[in-house]
């Protein structure tokens, strides 16, 4: 089963970014994530178009929170990423014409619409500021692939 960690992943990233005063760069935080600077930056596109992050060229340029951490929720982060699946179960998506699978399209779609909608409610509750750990951290890295 695969599962998407995408927000887990930013969501680290981004209480790291707002722990140092300075910029860092796609490598430096691409290797945080256990990814390559590439991906990294295609992902962080959609938070830079939301304005919660932006980056800077040049020497000492790299990624900086554009806002603080108390105006970022988690439901700004997770729709800046396209709002990704939060479950990794779903219906057969073939044609049906068996009136039980029908049934359990039904239900299984009825239950995963209103379990999504109550996370998605909970993550505009929940901010950046409220994530951060109270003694100091520091950023890890993933080995080289």
């Amino acid at each position: 089963m695969h599962l998407d960690t995408r927000l887990s992943d930013v969501l680290h990233v981004l209480l790291h970014m707002a722990q140092v005063d300075q910029a860092l760069t796609s490598e430096t935080l691409a290797r945080s994530m256990g990814t390559n600077p590439a991906v990294f930056r295609r992902t962080m596109a959609g938070l830079r178009d939301a304005g919660i992050v932006h980056s800077e060229r040049g020497p000492g340029g790299g990624w900086r929170l554009s806002r603080p951490t108390r105006e970022i929720t988690l439901h700004a982060v997770y729709e800046a990423l396209a709002s990704p699946t939060l479950f990794a179960f779903g219906s057969r998506e073939r044609p049906v014409e068996c009136l039980v699978e029908k049934s359990v399209n039904a239900a299984l779609e009825d239950a995963m619409t209103r379990a999504t909608a109550l996370i998605v409610e909970r993550f505009e509750d929940i901010t950046l500021e409220q994530l951060m750990p109270s003694g100091p951290v520091h950023l890890a890295m993933h080995p080289e692939h």
